[in-house]
């Protein structure tokens, strides 16, 4: 499995590749369905690392949103896709809307909000209709 960060703009995808390549990371970028691009880095950084890529990741967003606000139709591009494991083992993605995926990514790490999507997930499969307080 791999780490996947999103780009709407290919120039800001290919600074965000040559920056994991400066500290000796081989990433892989693939033209996404929703007409973006989709940059792969490996899983199990060391913590320092993951901070710095969090960070120019951060930087290449803030960026990115300023650049899709001058693009006519940029509202129609809103959106957060967090890539689940179905019980059965099918994949798939949820869909989170925009604005919320934006105060999501304001508070957690891009690994936070798979695990809380994960969790709701089993939770949605794993139906458990008994009290909330209960012993394991």
């Amino acid at each position: 499995m791999s780490i996947e960060y999103i780009f709407f703009n290919q120039a800001l995808s290919e600074r965000f590749l040559q920056f994991v390549a400066e500290r000796g990371l081989a990433g892989e970028m693939r033209h996404d369905a929703m007409d973006g691009y989709v940059v792969c880095l490996p899983e199990g950084l060391d913590d320092a690392l993951e901070d710095a890529i969090e960070d120019e990741y951060d930087a290449l967003m803030r960026e990115q949103m300023v650049l899709a606000e001058t693009e006519e139709g940029w509202g129609t591009r809103q959106v957060m896709g967090v890539e689940i494991t179905r019980a059965d083992g099918s994949r798939g993605v949820v869909r989170i809307e925009g604005v919320i995926g934006r105060r999501l990514s304001e508070h957690f790490t891009p690994e936070e909000i798979h695990e809380l999507v994960a969790a709701i997930v089993h939770s949605l499969e794993n139906p458990d209709s008994g009290p909330l307080c209960k012993k394991p």
